[in-house]
């Protein structure tokens, strides 16, 4: 990728481990089953992208743009998403592999983690009112002084959520899951 602006292109295959990818513009590209590993995308701008069975794992995301951008059977480990740029931000991820990612005071609002192994993710001061987690796998993720309402937990595997420390007025729950919600006061439910 020696340009700076695409439009319209597929990439298939790339193998862009450790690249400099930064500043180029995507504007309705696809990846699929690119390796992005340890690339630089910083100050990167992808509108409307879709990501595809790649890996991004500790991909630099400094100033990077991700307008409209959906994450399908993508390995994002340790990826710290709180340095992108914040305008106009919107992602999607379905069957991702998000372990030991990085949300912290970002505005996530109505964003869908589909399907997700989300294993040690921050989630501090976090705006994820109206998101949806179902059936996602949320072991050891911190939540701390963020923004759940409206949220929709029912289907999630394995949270631990203190709602004296977060806002969770109309988030959803199951009944299955309500030990989540109720660990911190060290009850016993029968």
């Amino acid at each position: 990728m020696t340009g700076f602006y695409y439009e319209n292109e597929t990439f298939k295959s790339q193998l862009l481990v450790g690249e400099d990818l930064s500043k180029k513009e995507f504007v309705e590209c696809t990846f699929q089953q690119c390796d992005f590993t340890e690339a630089n995308l910083s100050g990167t701008d992808f509108i409307d992208c879709t990501f595809e069975h790649c890996n991004l794992s500790m991909v630099v995301l400094e100033e990077t743009g991700l307008k409209n951008v959906s994450f399908k059977s993508c390995k994002l480990m340790g990826v710290d998403f709180q340095v992108c740029n914040d305008f106009l931000l919107q992602l999607k991820f379905e069957e991702c592999q998000l372990d030991f990612a990085n949300f912290q005071q970002m505005k996530l609002s109505k964003t869908q983690f589909l399907d997700c192994r989300m294993e040690s993710v921050e989630f501090q001061e976090t705006d994820l009112s109206a998101s949806t987690f179902n059936r996602s796998q949320l072991t050891n993720s911190h939540f701390h002084r963020s923004n759940l309402e409206q949220a929709d937990f029912r289907e999630v595997i394995d949270y631990r959520i203190d709602p004296t420390q977060n806002r969770i007025k109309g988030a959803k729950f199951s009944l299955e899951g309500i030990h989540g919600l109720l660990e911190k006061f060290q009850i016993v439910i029968a």
